[in-house]
């Protein structure tokens, strides 16, 4: 008996410790109540929740979520909700109430969140957010968000720790933002009607692991106006590698 509950014992502790890292996509949607026409204020949120591993999953779920928070949320209070549906409510709420408020004013909020995992590996997880938010204005505000992880802790990876001079990978990357963009190396950095803040080539907020390299997002308002769009610099493994920590 005793060898038995040794043996269950064991099969159950490697049982666990087999156990990996997965994600679930889930989704949450809400529209308003209140009576409209046409485009109705809605919010959808696709996201990809961690499982399986639960301090690890835990650490990126919350991660996420307080990004996700940072997007969509729009109270005048502190926020209160801790879960996805919490999250989608509240943005209906505020346009609803901001609709009583000012009945007489026509308000078409809306916002579309999809995550997913862009890239996953023994040492990295990146987690891609993509976001599309109108509330109120000429016109939304759409971009990307990179998040990446430590799979074996679920702390996130800060940029600075992907580099071993981040420096020396800054002025790389440069030179080849300048040839891509067609800017001349003895000018300045918005000499071709960029906008980088004081006139200084800097790295994107985000930074992305693809199956095909490290891509340098810059979302709208980082480099140049939002009739401008986005900016990006795709750099293959073998071009950046002599630079990465993690790879």
């Amino acid at each position: 008996m005793k060898n038995y509950i040794l043996f269950a014992s064991l099969f159950f502790l490697l049982a666990r410790c087999e156990k990996e890292l997965v994600f679930e996509n889930q989704s949450f949607e809400k529209k308003t109540s209140l009576a409209c026409k046409d485009h109705c204020p809605h919010i959808s949120v696709q996201i990809p929740i961690a499982k399986d591993v639960p301090i690890v999953a835990d650490s990126i779920n919350k991660k996420i979520f307080s990004v996700l928070k940072e997007i969509v949320y729009f109270g005048e209070k502190p926020y209160v909700p801790t879960d996805y549906k919490g999250l989608v409510s509240s943005f209906i709420d505020s346009y609803e109430k901001l609709q009583k408020d000012f009945p007489k004013d026509s308000f078409g909020w809306e916002a579309e969140i999809e995550g997913k995992v862009k890239y996953l590996s023994e040492n990295i997880i990146n987690i891609e957010i993509k976001h599309y938010t109108y509330t109120g204005g000429a016109h939304g505000y759409q971009g990307l968000r990179s998040l990446l992880f430590d799979p074996k802790t679920g702390k996130t990876i800060l940029q600075h720790q992907l580099f071993k001079d981040r420096n020396a990978f800054r002025a790389f990357a440069e030179k080849k933002f300048r040839n891509k963009y067609k800017i001349p190396k003895n000018e300045s950095i918005n000499a071709t009607g960029l906008l980088f803040e004081n006139n200084t080539f800097h790295l994107p907020q985000n930074i992305f692991y693809t199956d095909k390299g490290l891509l340098l997002f810059y979302n709208p308002y980082e480099t140049a106006s939002y009739a401008d769009g986005t900016k990006e610099l795709l750099l293959s493994y073998t071009e950046v590698n002599e630079y990465l920590l993690i790879k």
